[in-house]
């Protein structure tokens, strides 16, 4: 039954987000000077360099659409000067998997995932795609569940031990997994791509590494019907007998070690974005 897991964990890996483009620029002025001494033509050229273009922090947007292993996803930004922008992103996704046969168990799962976060993109070398993303993940309702039934019968295993389902009420349960210990969590990734490009330009294709840091996962599991033993002559209620209900709890915690790795849950998107807005001296 250790598959459960495992399967429940195969299903939080599929999809990738992201990202936009735009510019700024700078130039140079001549300015002329003359001076007449009254009786001729003296004559003084001195050159000044002016400002740089800058855009006005807010005054620039992108938008763009990913997928990652949060789900696919929409993002925009907007440039806070010439270093940073301020990036928001949505994530929603929902996958089933029909029914599958592991251990003696038929399962049915379904992965829920649906998340919102902010975060800083700093470009160190403005002109590069190049950059260092700090960030928040300030909505998290990442789960997965699972239903799941034994055939009449068939036997299933808890924590090493055999059971059988009973013909007069068959094994069954529910498990629900949450991805969102922390529910306010850290994000920090890296990546290459500016929806905002400062070199100009609209169209961008951003790619991100990185990891939200949503605590442990929550996984609980209950169990109703009748199993019994070997000979199908000793029966016991799954739900309320001692020994099977320390089996199953014993069971749900080499599950939880085995999930412990999604702590650290992985983000690693690409996607496509488009910019726009105006340019200030």
């Amino acid at each position: 039954m250790k598959r459960l897991a495992t399967s429940l964990c195969a299903l939080l890996v599929l999809a990738t987000t992201a990202l936009t483009a735009q510019s700024s620029s700078s130039s140079l002025a001549l300015v002329d000077s003359s001076m007449s001494d009254g009786n001729g033509g003296v004559h003084s050229m001195k050159t000044m360099p002016t400002a740089s273009r800058a855009s006005k922090p807010f005054s620039q947007f992108g938008f763009g659409g990913g997928v990652s292993p949060l789900g696919i996803g929409m993002s925009a930004a907007t440039n806070l000067n010439k270093y940073m922008n301020l990036r928001g992103t949505g994530n929603l996704f929902n996958y089933t998997v029909s029914n599958f046969t592991t251990n003696g168990f038929s399962v049915g799962a379904k992965l829920n995932l649906a998340s919102a976060g902010t975060s800083v993109d700093f470009y160190p070398f403005p002109n590069h795609g190049f950059r260092l993303s700090p960030g928040v993940l300030f909505y998290n309702a990442n789960a997965a569940s699972a239903s799941f039934n034994v055939a009449s019968g068939q036997s299933f295993k808890l924590n090493g031990v055999d059971y059988y389902s009973s013909a007069a009420s068959p094994v069954t349960g529910v498990g629900n997994l949450g991805l969102h210990t922390q529910k306010t969590s850290f994000t920090a990734t890296t990546g290459w791509g500016n929806m905002i490009p400062r070199r100009g330009g609209h169209l961008s294709f951003p790619v991100e590494i990185g990891a939200a840091f949503t605590g442990s996962p929550s996984l609980n599991m209950t169990l109703t019907g009748v199993a019994c033993d070997q000979t199908m002559v000793y029966c016991m209620n799954v739900g309320t007998d001692p020994t099977i209900q320390s089996n199953l709890q014993a069971q749900i915690a080499k599950y939880q070690k085995d999930l412990d790795i999604l702590k650290v849950y992985p983000i690693a998107s690409f996607g496509v974005a488009y910019s726009f807005g105006s340019h200030t001296r």
